[in-house]
């Protein structure tokens, strides 16, 4: 019996256009992770680790990445987009409003172009990066 555990936030995904993956992962994981494919994992190994950590995860690399950084013109090559949870003021009918997360698909240079005191403001979690197949693959 094959015993399998279910991690949050530690997928792969992929369609026909975009490979999407779990910014739960480490780099190091990432690098040994079959089911990624082995274009993603050779950008990260070739750009994302002279700039960051192997035990850095997907997350804290994408939410502390300098708007300055090389990898901010890789990350645009590959046309990634990111996937995360931001709290918004919503108006309910009563005339109040009530704080709720909501999901918001940006660009890294989007991202990147927030100050960390801004993201923490905003409640920024983020979930998953979305990279572009055909960009990967003429990368």
């Amino acid at each position: 019996m094959q015993k399998t555990i279910y991690e949050d936030g530690k997928y792969t995904l992929q369609d026909v256009g975009n490979l999407y993956v779990g910014t739960k992962y480490t780099l190091e994981e990432i690098l040994n992770e079959e089911s990624i494919t082995f274009k993603f994992r050779l950008v990260v190994e070739r750009y994302m680790l002279p700039e960051a950590d192997l035990q850095d995860t997907l997350e804290t690399h994408l939410y502390y990445l300098d708007a300055k950084s090389f990898l901010v013109k890789i990350y645009k090559q590959l046309k990634a987009r990111v996937k995360m949870n931001v709290i918004e003021e919503k108006k309910s009918v009563g005339g109040g409003s009530r704080r709720v997360y909501t999901t918001k698909t940006v660009t890294v240079e989007e991202l990147s172009a927030m100050s960390v005191a801004e993201k923490e403001q905003k409640g920024v979690v983020v979930q998953e990066l979305m990279v572009s197949k055909l960009a990967l693959m003429a990368f």
